[in-house]
């Protein structure tokens, strides 16, 4: 696997949404490709609103399953804001950023699915009432 200099910041070559609009596609210039599920995207947005302002303050996102990227919009070069479609769109999804979600997926959603499990919440949206 190649990697990035530390003096060189990450640049991505190539960015899809897949059809579904489930993951998105990452591509940088050192060859590493990544996809990366809208779910974990969401609930690790790196938004005030999901992140607070320390870590103290971050909320745990539950029943993002089945979210979707509706919109990526460029924020000048050096990152993107994801339109969710349940209309979260605060946060500004960096290149850095991407490319840490890429390296590091596994554990994120491992340290996700065990923070829902011990909170005692669900992956899954509530179901609707009829």
């Amino acid at each position: 696997m190649s990697t990035t200099p530390a003096d060189q910041k990450p640049w991505p070559t190539e960015l899809r949404l897949r059809k579904d609009r489930r993951a998105l596609e990452v591509t940088f210039e050192s060859g590493e490709r990544f996809v990366l599920p809208a779910e974990i995207l969401r609930v690790r947005s790196p938004s005030a609103e999901v992140q607070g302002h320390s870590p103290a303050e971050r909320k745990l996102v539950a029943g993002k399953r089945a979210v979707e990227i509706l919109e990526i919009q460029p924020t000048g070069n050096y990152a993107v804001r994801l339109v969710f479609d349940d209309m979260h769109d605060s946060g500004i999804f960096s290149w850095d950023y991407l490319l840490d979600c890429g390296r590091n997926l596994a554990a994120w959603e491992a340290d996700y699915a065990a923070e829902i499990a011990a909170a005692g919440l669900s992956r899954d949206p509530p179901a609707r009432r009829g």
